[in-house]
């Protein structure tokens, strides 16, 4: 959770761009608009924000993976999004986050402070039209989740998440899964014993592989394909 100013942060900062190689769109606005940003690293599990609290930065990944997510009154938990390397979070319609972010595992993230990228936007018309572009992927995610929770069975949404995990993971050119079975229940509204139940099926069927804890080897993707069709 980041409590304390850009000047005094959690954990020694490297300010400027960052080195990774992922398609920085975000690195592009901020450069443009002559804004720093830093970055900061958060260890496994650790709260990068909580719930209700002001949305005074926006975020993107470096390296690792960050989930969003709501605690329901039931206790159970929503996953609502993971970030990989290149993605942008944070970004809100109103003053507080309506979610909590937090590190899937050892994460680095670089931020830059809302109020001035809101600034920047006033005045000049790529950095705000790059915002709207990213907040429109943000608002085109939330209608895939949504129809993927209200109308697809629990097969279909496991083959729809590793397809969609296929297709971001090689974009930034990472191999296996950084989330666990019970963030991938959360995030499809299942149970960690269907979502294994599933996994189990597939593999059995010759459709997926399994090579670690988390790593796991699509070898029919168009089978995968025809289950979210």
């Amino acid at each position: 959770m980041l409590t304390q100013s850009i000047s005094t942060p959690l954990t020694s900062p490297k300010v400027g761009p960052a080195s990774h190689p992922a398609a920085d769109q975000f690195h592009a606005i901020t450069g443009h608009a002559g804004l720093v940003a830093t970055e900061f690293s958060y260890r496994k599990d650790e709260e990068i924000y909580g719930e209700d609290e002001p949305s005074d930065y926006v975020y993107q990944v470096i390296s690792g993976s960050v989930r969003s997510y709501k605690l329901l009154s039931d206790g159970r938990r929503q996953i609502g999004a993971f970030y990989l390397p290149g993605d942008v979070f944070g970004l809100e319609s109103g003053l507080v986050h309506r979610l909590t972010a937090e590190a899937v595992v050892d994460t680095t993230v670089r931020l830059v402070k809302r109020r001035s990228l809101e600034q920047a936007a006033g005045v000049a018309v790529q950095v705000a039209r790059s915002l709207w572009t990213m907040t429109a992927g943000e608002l085109r995610h939330a209608e895939d989740h949504m129809l993927l929770l209200g109308r697809k069975n629990a097969m279909e949404r496991v083959a729809s998440f590793l397809l969609e995990m296929d297709r971001r993971l090689a974009a930034t050119g990472m191999v296996a899964l950084p989330m666990c079975r019970r963030d991938i229940g959360d995030y499809l509204g299942l149970t960690l014993e269907t979502v294994s139940r599933a996994l189990s099926q597939l593999h059995a069927d010759g459709v997926v592989g399994f090579s670690g804890a988390r790593q796991i080897v699509l070898r029919n993707r168009q089978h995968l394909r025809n289950l979210d069709a």
